[in-house]
């Protein structure tokens, strides 16, 4: 499998904006902070993800995809919601 020139670009953004928000995720000065960049790491998965099906050309990630992005979506927000109840 030989990767083309946009490919690469892609999955090096993808890396580069992974490094981004993890970097923001570690030195987030206040807890929403490192909530939206969580929320950020798993939006850059579920891409990851869909380029991976795109690579493999299997139809499976893509479902794969909408699943991861639900849970992680669903995390999130519980996890907003427990930082929001400890304020309260």
């Amino acid at each position: 499998m030989t990767l083309s020139i946009v490919e690469i670009v892609v999955l090096v953004l993808l890396g580069a904006a992974s490094a981004l928000a993890l970097l923001r995720l570690w030195i987030g000065p206040h807890t929403a902070d490192r909530i939206v960049a969580a929320d950020t790491l798993s939006v850059i998965a579920t891409g990851l993800i869909v380029v991976f099906s795109l690579l493999f050309d299997s139809p499976l990630y893509l479902d794969v995809a909408l699943l991861y992005g639900v849970l992680a979506f669903v995390g999130i927000v519980a996890l907003a919601r427990a930082i929001e109840g400890e304020r309260s």
